[in-house]
């Protein structure tokens, strides 16, 4: 029950802070929405992080883990926003910032977790 409780606070937080990025950074008339782009790659930089440290040396314990990693940046981070987001482009045939923001999100996502653990690895 602790540990859903854990999930259950983080995941809150990361939604609400999620919600106030999109709200402030997506601008319906730029195309790509900043705001989803951004919690999504600062998610992956930070679960990097997280799960580096968890890996080094048990430096947080699993209760911790739970919730920044599973409850935070998986109520921070969205897939099915970013897939209705790539919807929406697709719809309006804005094609263009349809590849960007699918191709840059994969790609930078990526590389933000890679990079979270290598520097927890430095």
């Amino acid at each position: 029950m602790k540990q859903l409780l854990l999930v259950f606070i983080g995941g809150g937080f990361g939604s609400v802070l999620r919600y106030l990025i999109g709200k402030y950074l997506n601008n319906p008339e730029s195309g790509i929405p900043y705001g989803t782009f951004a919690a999504n790659i600062l998610g992956s930089l930070l679960i990097g992080l997280i799960l580096g440290l968890a890996a080094k040396n048990d430096t947080l314990t699993q209760n911790q883990t739970l919730l920044l990693a599973t409850g935070f940046c998986g109520g921070f981070t969205t897939f099915s926003t970013f897939a209705y987001e790539n919807h929406v482009l697709l719809k309006s045939g804005d094609f263009t910032s349809f590849a960007i923001y699918t191709i840059a999100s994969f790609v930078i996502g990526f590389l933000a977790v890679f990079f979270g653990m290598y520097l927890v690895k430095a």
